[in-house]
């Protein structure tokens, strides 16, 4: 079993920035893949971005892509979302997953953290 709690949520301007970390307990970290997904209100969960185990790979959704960073440091057994020039439309609950992986679909983790609302005023 793997447990994923995320944090660094919160309230930001446009523009602005935030980064969330997503921390990582119970069976090895680095053995997974991980995935950043949000999921708006009166919207599906969509995907974000993805880092393979070794953190040699990476793929973002088109919304996304140049603005949003994901890595990861096993050391730590945290992978982090960094956000830059955010937008209103970012304005979501972001959660954390782990998988064997590191695809854009939520049957491809196992394992999810409870979320994170990330609020981007206008």
């Amino acid at each position: 079993q793997v447990q994923l709690v995320e944090s660094g949520g919160g309230l930001v301007q446009a523009g602005g920035s935030l980064r969330l970390s997503c921390a990582a307990s119970g069976r090895t970290f680095s053995s997974y893949a991980m995935g950043w997904f949000r999921q708006a209100p009166g919207k599906e969960r969509e995907f974000v971005a993805a880092i393979s185990w070794s953190g040699g790979s990476t793929y973002y959704a088109d919304s996304v892509k140049g603005r949003f960073t994901i890595s990861r440091d096993n050391a730590k057994n945290t992978v982090y979302l960094q956000m830059n020039s955010l937008k209103p439309e970012d304005t979501a609950v972001y959660s954390c997953a782990a998988g064997w992986k590191a695809g854009t679909d939520s049957y491809e983790y196992d394992y999810w953290g409870q979320g994170t609302q990330v609020t981007v005023s206008s």
